[in-house]
């Protein structure tokens, strides 16, 4: 058997990642022992995750890492059913269109979060479901879950009690994702699922089920709900709207996210949401309240998660992004750096023929939008609120070649924040003016 890491689970503890939990103790000792087969579901109701599916996916490749065998469930069934979990209304029903679209986008985000080199495997949950009959769900399923414990789950008490109620097409969802479970055990050795806290109804309906059917106890445990500032659910429809998708959410604005994360969350979100080791993260949460500041630890923490979900050159460039809009100067700054600034600010096109010719600063202030008119352009250079590549402008100044920064960009700024960029055609950078 191959070895795994035997400190796992309390790492998980320490890291507050275990909230609910079956045998704890014989969990432990089962995860010690040898490789376990794990699972997450994620239902595809929108084309990309969002940061309240981090935890789970940072949860299959910490169990990857450590020598598991993760399952990334995409439910392509259960999205088209809808969860109650966490929802005071039902969910829309997805046609096979926007299903296959969702799944997809989120597929290709569970991988690279995951990670494809870390032994993770997708599962797709209509690969079992499209072809089971109602007549056969309701003998093998149904028949061994009562009414009595449905209306125990905290998911449909609350929906229970609500104006809207709850429709019986989500209130079977908890024993589809029950027969998910226990299909995974039979055909593919799965021993443990996990999920969030607003989870753990549905997923104790899996454990119960395989246990009456199949006579042999599994196991599960859920980690705490990440919640958003307002206290609702983090997520798509119920909280902040970061996505992992850079089109909905630049990887500037991502990182921006992880940097206004409160002080007092830091260190929690260290160790829920990177892999650092939880002695890496004690060390930069004790940096980090010397001289809380200087933002150390959301600096460090933006980072690692950026990394994660964009990968590494696209988190420095967004880093370098993030410095430049507030304040640091341009020295060293990348062209993905600039690219990235680029993404965030008013842009205009230039050409090499403009720029050989010279281009006016009041013309070009006026063509990015930093002022709305010649005469405003005027008044901000001669009151000394003009600059060009973090220098200030005189009346004089005109844009050449010898302005291009990474052969491309010109940064143009009005007053301490106000940002803007004119972007050349490739072209190779000129010598420095002088």
């Amino acid at each position: 058997m191959t070895a795994t890491d035997p400190a796992l689970f309390d790492d998980l503890v320490a890291r507050r990642l275990v909230h609910d939990s079956t045998d704890r103790a014989s969990l432990a000792a089962r995860l010690a022992e040898g490789p376990v087969t794990l699972y997450h579901g994620i239902d595809p109701t929108a084309d990309s995750l969002h940061v309240g599916h981090l935890i789970g996916l940072v949860m299959l490749r910490r169990f990857a890492e450590a020598g598991h065998r993760p399952l990334a469930l995409a439910g392509g069934a259960t999205g088209m059913v809808g969860d109650p979990s966490g929802r005071s209304d039902e969910r829309n029903l997805l046609d096979e269109e926007t299903l296959a679209a969702n799944l997809a986008g989120i597929t290709a985000q569970i991988a690279r979060v995951v990670g494809g080199d870390a032994g993770i495997r997708l599962v797709d949950n209509r690969t079992w479901t499209a072809d089971l009959t109602l007549i056969e769900f309701l003998r093998d399923v149904g028949k061994h879950v009562t009414v009595n414990t449905m209306l125990s789950r905290e998911s449909v008490r609350q929906r229970l009690g609500s104006e809207t109620g709850i429709s019986f097409t989500e209130f079977a969802y908890m024993l589809v994702q029950a027969n998910d479970y226990r299909w995974l055990a039979d055909h593919l050795g799965c021993e443990l699922q996990v999920g969030g806290s607003d989870q753990w109804g549905n997923i104790l309906a899996g454990v119960d089920l395989i246990r009456r059917t199949r006579g042999r106890a599994v196991h599960a445990f859920s980690w705490p709900l990440v919640t958003a500032a307002d206290g609702t659910k983090l997520g798509k429809t119920t909280g902040g709207r970061v996505w992992l998708d850079p089109d909905r959410t630049s990887p500037y604005q991502f990182f921006q996210h992880w940097m206004q994360t409160d002080d007092a969350e830091v260190g929690r979100s260290l160790a829920q949401f990177t892999l650092l080791p939880m002695a890496v993260v004690e060390d930069v949460v004790a940096t980090h309240a010397a001289a809380p500041e200087h933002r150390h630890g959301q600096r460090r923490l933006a980072r690692e998660v950026t990394a994660l979900v964009h990968g590494a050159v696209t988190a420095a460039a967004a880093e370098e992004a993030s410095a430049v809009l507030f304040g640091a100067g341009l020295d060293g700054v990348s062209a993905a750096g600039l690219a990235a600034v680029a993404g965030e600010v008013p842009t205009r096109p230039v050409t090499s023929e403009e720029l050989a010719a010279g281009l006016d600063l009041s013309y070009a202030l006026v063509a990015t939008g930093l002022t709305g008119s010649r005469a405003e352009a005027r008044r901000a250079i001669d009151q000394g609120g003009a600059y060009v590549n973090d220098e200030r402008a005189s009346a004089t100044r005109v844009i050449g070649p010898e302005d291009l920064r990474a052969g491309r960009y010109v940064v143009l700024r009005r007053g301490k924040r106000s940002y803007a960029l004119l972007v050349a055609e490739q072209v190779d950078a000129p010598g420095p003016r002088r």
